[in-house]
């Protein structure tokens, strides 16, 4: 037990006080985390994974650790992140857009991108998936849709990785692409409709309920597991404040939303990997950033530490 300097007199569990205040002691190299009473994943469980560029680096870990992981459409280069070429999805709303047309209710008015020059057909709702005409597009989501309901129909534990708060909105019907990018934008793509905004804590809980209640229905034996990625904005579209803080304003928005999405599902477990890396890797003297280009990225030494702690607290027996 740790203790209090304060009167009255107090008595904490270690995970409850901040590691070397007043007689308690520092600090080490592992992150002291609630208990765990939850089911447990073996090597057997078969999991799914989807969400942001932390999502992709689960996924390589759980598969060298040869876990049951769900691999749907491997041919395809957007299944590198995830559990079907789902690609990375930045925001809460990506993320329910997959649901629901995996479920069948997600029907854009404007489904594909024609770029002007080239005439590539794009995917607005997933990074970058390119397709030479509108009927390989088809064939291919249509192929893609059975796929991801294979995969979220089958998964008994499932990692939702939450990335930022900005979105682009299609302003006539509401639905949310993923990126102003690729060859539909590069060659002047008309993107009027599309309005840059800031999504707010009430939205992005009202779409993580509706991923819940969704795969509920479908999967109601799945459990969540819910991460926030340490990975940081590397640019923001925002004109009223700098990246740092519009990055520190997602990850803030989003945390909160998880704390309390988490605390309203008994099968919904929160898994601190944004605060291991952005704070207590930190207090132990660790650069968590790569270096080059993306140091906005954690380096392989903070997912090791993350991991390390992800299998230790849900997968003990496998260690």
């Amino acid at each position: 037990m740790s203790r209090s300097d304060v009167h009255p007199f107090h008595l904490f569990e270690p995970w409850q006080v901040w590691p070397g205040s007043y007689d308690n002691p520092a600090c080490g190299d592992t992150f002291v985390m609630v208990p765990y009473c939850g089911p447990k994943i073996s090597r057997t469980t078969r999991i799914a994974s989807m969400g942001s560029c932390f999502a992709r680096e689960i996924k390589s870990e759980l598969l060298k650790e040869g876990f049951a992981y769900i691999t749907e459409e491997t041919g395809h280069p957007a299944s590198k992140h995830a559990s079907a070429a789902w690609e990375r999805l930045y925001n809460t709303f990506s993320m329910r857009q997959i649901f629901e047309y995996t479920f069948g209710e997600f029907n854009p008015e404007v489904r594909w991108w024609i770029a002007p020059q080239s005439e590539t057909v794009q995917d607005p709702y997933r990074r970058i998936i390119l397709y030479e005409s509108e009927a390989e597009a088809q064939k291919d989501f249509k192929h893609h849709v059975q796929c991801s309901r294979r995969a979220l129909e089958s998964a008994e534990a499932l990692i939702l990785t939450l990335g930022l708060t900005e979105i682009w909105q299609d302003s006539v019907d509401g639905s949310v692409i993923c990126l102003p990018s690729g060859p539909y934008v590069n060659e002047g793509g008309d993107m009027c409709r599309y309005e840059f905004r800031v999504s707010r804590y009430r939205e992005n809980l009202e779409n993580l309920e509706r991923i819940h209640a969704l795969l509920m229905k479908h999967n109601p034996l799945c459990h969540i597991f819910l991460t926030v990625s340490p990975v940081h904005l590397w640019a923001t579209f925002r004109d009223d404040c700098d990246v740092v803080t519009a990055s520190c304003n997602s990850k803030s928005t989003l945390r909160a939303v998880a704390d309390e999405f988490t605390s309203s599902h008994p099968n919904v477990t929160y898994f601190p990997a944004f605060e291991m890396a952005s704070i207590f890797r930190p207090m132990r003297g660790h650069n968590i950033y790569v270096e080059g280009r993306e140091n906005f990225h954690v380096n392989r030494d903070t997912v090791r530490f993350i991991m390390k702690h992800f299998f230790e607290a849900y997968s003990p027996k496998e260690r």
